[in-house]
């Protein structure tokens, strides 16, 4: 069977709520995970995001920048919500998809939203990037004390981990998402947390991959200052099952559109 996953920093999800049905028309994945949903629990749109064709939806809610939220076409065997950092922060949910999924039955899937860390690289002088830091590392612990056992990681890492993520690599080595202590630490975790970087695994660098546009850029098109701060990883057991990976890029000139735009991963299970 073919599995479609896909990740969207969503960037509040009632503004956007007609293009995630467009989203979901146009694309179709069979799991879709959001971020940055910027919506408390008793505001979130279930009944519209069911009518889309995806009955399956649970959510972790909050007021301002963060939250997080997975639709899916199959039940979920279990949904585990998991707090970072020692806060209350809606920035991790896992769901393991059910019997109905078929070969994807126990299939972990796990939607994070790493904290942006603010505009100074400095975790003396800024708290937010303190706490990102923090939360890198405790993901890293994580990773490597995760069972052995088929999962997929996504979701908006708020890190552009290689030289060609970015728009200019020498450029960007002082500025948030792109430091030397923010790559190390993405790559180290993801290593040891044994996962394969999807996009990277079918599309090597020097190819360059954005799924990110300011929006500071007057025309970010004819700019094209993009940054990889979405990322989709395998556990080492499905890499062999990776068939394709998409980056909608299209997505990011709709109307009031998010900053981020959707990726999708195909596996052939």
């Amino acid at each position: 069977m073919k599995l479609k996953v896909t990740t969207w920093n969503i960037n509040s999800v009632r503004l956007r709520i007609d293009q995630v049905g467009r989203a979901l028309d146009e694309i179709g994945p069979d799991v879709l995970c959001l971020q940055e949903t910027k919506c408390p629990g008793h505001c979130f749109p279930l009944s519209v995001l069911q009518g889309f064709g995806y009955p399956h939806v649970v959510e972790v809610g909050q007021k301002g920048y963060n939250g997080v939220a997975v639709l899916s076409r199959f039940p979920f065997a279990s949904v585990d919500p998991q707090d970072w950092c020692e806060r209350r922060d809606a920035r991790h949910l896992a769901v393991t998809l059910g019997p109905e999924a078929g070969q994807a039955a126990g299939l972990e899937i796990h939607d994070f939203y790493v904290p942006a860390g603010g505009d100074v690289p400095d975790p003396g002088l800024n708290p937010k990037f303190r706490h990102k830091l923090q939360f890198l590392a405790e993901m890293r612990r994580w990773g490597g004390a995760r069972e052995a056992r088929p999962a997929i990681l996504v979701g908006d890492l708020n890190v552009a981990p290689l030289e060609h993520d970015v728009w200019s690599h020498k450029q960007l080595l002082g500025v948030v998402s792109h430091t030397p202590v923010e790559t190390e630490a993405l790559e180290t975790l993801r290593e040891e947390g044994g996962f394969v970087d999807a996009a990277r695994h079918l599309t090597p660098e020097p190819a360059k991959i954005y799924t990110w546009w300011s929006y500071r850029s007057p025309d970010w098109e004819a700019a094209n200052k993009g940054r990889r701060l979405d990322h989709i990883w395998l556990s080492a057991d499905l890499a062999g099952t990776l068939r394709s990976v998409d980056v909608h890029g299209s997505a990011r000139g709709w109307l009031r559109p998010s900053d981020h735009v959707p990726v999708t991963a195909t596996l052939e299970l």
